[in-house]
């Protein structure tokens, strides 16, 4: 099978919980966490209602590219318990290739998500997902895919970053990428030898000031940060070929080296769980360039319907367009 996008990332199985007793401040002097959600020290919290979901950035994209009509696989490991079989099943569900999910001895990965005033908080447990590798299976099929996107990585993640990039390198595969804080953490100077072979690279703003930071030799300012343009400049100069920069209700901002361009966010039916959306978004965004030949003002605008869409559900992979819509 010659797959049109391999996913290559975490696979979790979760519990949302929702709540109404958090209380969220302005930290907006700490660039790095400029929001806080507080709850009474000491206290018993009245949880409303709660709902077991699925998630997980190589899971979350899979069943993205999937329901957009692409023959899709997911390159992920569960654990042998019950959670990794309940991954396995959700995914083949949503019609995502499993040949490449490696069951592993041990648990599953595992989220618990706060969901407060329709924002989100994450409580998670890597389980596994810190010993994906990529196998010699793996990597023949891998060799004749069309696309790779790469998200949530974990554990070993330096050497399944090589692995990926040499052959993507050889067999001229398109690779886009949304790090998780593992990869963002070290830098844009130690991440350069791979941006430089990158498609599309997507962060969130509050990665991105701190990629910026972090791989300046002198100091910035915070209004120099808090300008969209400077930031995907900045990481623009290390090499990929467009840069995403999502910024929570401002949109999202793009870079092609040539012109800059900007989507606001649409309109939700209702708000209801915040958790994905980068994931949706960044995902909807690549399967644009190729649904719509490299127009990125149309695969923007996609991106922004479907994460309208994903807001009015709960978890991370419902409420996601399909191809028909």
């Amino acid at each position: 099978m010659i797959y049109d996008f391999i996913t290559i990332g975490g696979a979790t199985r979760d519990i949302s919980f929702f709540t109404n007793e958090g209380v969220l401040l302005d930290n907006s002097h700490d660039l790095l966490r400029q929001k806080l959600l507080a709850f009474e020290h000491g206290a018993k919290i009245k949880v409303d209602k709660f709902h077991y979901t699925y998630g997980g950035g190589g899971a979350n994209t899979a069943v993205n590219f999937a329901n957009f009509g692409f023959k899709t696989a997911c390159l992920a490991a569960v654990g042998d318990d019950a959670n990794g079989t309940e991954i396995i099943k959700n995914l083949k569900q949503k019609k995502v290739a499993t040949q490449l999910i490696s069951k592993l001895s041990g648990d599953s990965g595992f989220s618990f998500i706060l969901i407060d005033q329709g924002e989100r908080i994450i409580f998670t447990q890597r389980g596994v997902n810190n010993d994906l590798h990529i196998n010699p299976v793996a990597e023949k099929v891998l060799a004749s895919t069309k696309n790779i996107y790469i998200s949530s990585l974990s554990g070993k993640w330096f050497a399944n970053l090589k692995k990926i990039f040499t052959l993507a390198t050889k067999k001229k595969i398109a690779v886009s990428w949304n790090p998780s804080q593992a990869q963002y953490q070290v830098g844009l100077k130690k991440l350069a030898p791979f941006l430089k072979k990158t498609q599309v690279f997507a962060v969130n703003k509050d990665e991105a000031i701190e990629l910026a930071i972090m791989s300046s030799q002198k100091k910035l300012n915070a209004k120099f940060l808090q300008d969209e343009k400077n930031l995907l400049q900045i990481i623009k100069s290390f090499g990929p070929e467009i840069v995403v920069v999502t910024a929570g209700n401002a949109g999202a901002y793009v870079y092609d080296g040539t012109n800059f361009y900007h989507q606001g966010i649409l309109k939700e039916k209702k708000h209801v769980d915040m958790t994905g959306v980068g994931d949706v978004f960044n995902s909807t965004f690549v399967a644009g360039l190729s649904l719509y030949k490299g127009d990125i003002k149309k695969a923007l605008y996609l991106a922004a319907r479907n994460t309208a869409s994903k807001i009015s559900h709960l978890g991370a992979q419902n409420g996601l367009l399909k191809l028909k819509k």
